[in-house]
């Protein structure tokens, strides 16, 4: 069979695309997949034990984005989970994060005004002026100051990336969330929440027609030859498609440690972050995201390594001289198009990713 695209990756990004094709353009798309499953690390299932859980750590939709939102209800509808983060910072002391006026009570044993919070940061942020800010580290102390960065950024940023912020471009924590009120959301955009059947039935959904073909646990160089297509879309690592000219590009990956407790609950958030001590970066509890009710509970202890499946960018000055000389070279390609966190080679959120395919599809399509 001949297809007018071939589609590698069936993440976010990938099944966009070949959904948007195959309804609007009526292409025929070959979609291709590593793994055994489609829907990327986006991706849940139920466990033995009849919990939802999502494999690859905890994903909350969020977005500002109407369209996004506007398009993803097409394949599911959200339920009215509200994400809540909690943060280890001492033993025996958990607060919300972002700061907001809750947290900053509960650390310093003060009471706060806004105004009142205001002048505590200007009293302790350090004075840097925008051109001389040259790493991360730079970004939250100019912000907030020593005593908050060293509480809750510094040692899990070195658990996350395996770097000290210090060793961080800027845009990494370009701006930490400051809330001058008690509102304890984790994420303040207009639309979030969790699908209420789960990741994996938006991706269902999606590619759910007669015009999308899928190969799943394949490599698409392997098959690459064998196919008759006209255009390809790349989702994967931009290092591994250029068989790593350049040279390998860092990535930091995840290990997961799922264990399913005699409890009803475990924890008081979805979510608890631990920056100063134990060598894991948090703990989910899934219960929460799904509103499920189970006499049981299911835990992830999650762990950050430079080994292994790529799943975040790591941006550095030195990352960034490799990736570039990948973008020139997809840059000379034809009828070649790169899209998402690994082609793309920058961290970007579920909704980015939905948007970013969006706009090249709305591209493809006025081609066509």
């Amino acid at each position: 069979m001949k297809f007018h695209y071939l589609i590698v990756g069936a993440g976010l990004a990938g099944c966009t695309l070949a959904e948007r094709l195959a309804n609007e353009s009526d292409r025929k798309v070959l979609l291709v997949e590593k793994r055994d499953h489609i829907g990327g690390h986006c991706t849940d299932r139920y466990n033995d034990d009849g919990i939802l859980v999502q494999i690859y750590g905890p994903h909350i939709f969020h977005t500002r984005i109407q369209t996004v939102w506007e398009y993803l209800n097409r394949f599911t509808s959200f339920n009215s989970y509200v994400h809540r983060v909690l943060s280890a910072v001492r033993e025996g002391l958990n607060v919300y994060f972002p700061l907001n006026l809750e947290t900053m009570e509960k650390i310093t044993g003060k009471s706060f005004s806004p105004e009142s919070l205001n002048a505590y940061f200007e009293e302790k942020r350090v004075k840097i002026d925008e051109k001389d800010i040259k790493n991360s580290r730079d970004v939250v102390i100019s912000q907030v100051g020593e005593e908050l960065y060293e509480l809750f950024i510094k040692n899990y940023s070195k658990k996350q990336w395996g770097l000290y912020p210090e060793e961080l471009d800027p845009q990494v924590l370009r701006r930490i969330p400051v809330r001058y009120n008690r509102d304890t959301r984790y994420f303040d955009d207009p639309w979030q929440g969790i699908p209420s059947h789960g990741y994996f039935r938006i991706f269902e959904n999606m590619v759910k027609h007669k015009n999308i073909h899928i190969l799943l646990q394949t490599d698409y160089k392997d098959i690459i030859s064998q196919v008759t297509f006209d255009k390809l879309i790349y989702t994967g690592p931009i290092d591994y498609f250029f068989d790593y000219v350049y040279g390998r590009l860092p990535y930091r990956t995840m290990v997961f440690n799922f264990q399913t407790l005699d409890m009803e609950y475990f924890q008081e958030a979805a979510v608890v972050n631990y920056p100063n001590f134990n060598n894991y970066t948090r703990i989910t509890e899934f219960k929460h995201f799904y509103l499920q009710q189970h006499p049981r509970t299911t835990i992830c202890y999650e762990y950050s390594t430079g080994e292994g499946e790529p799943y975040y960018p790591i941006p550095t000055s030195e990352s960034r001289i490799i990736y570039e000389k990948y973008k020139a070279q997809a840059a000379k390609l034809k009828n070649t198009y790169f899209v998402g966190r690994l082609a793309e080679y920058r961290y970007i959120n579920m909704d980015q990713a939905v948007n970013s395919a969006l706009e090249l599809f709305h591209k493809l399509h006025s081609l066509s």
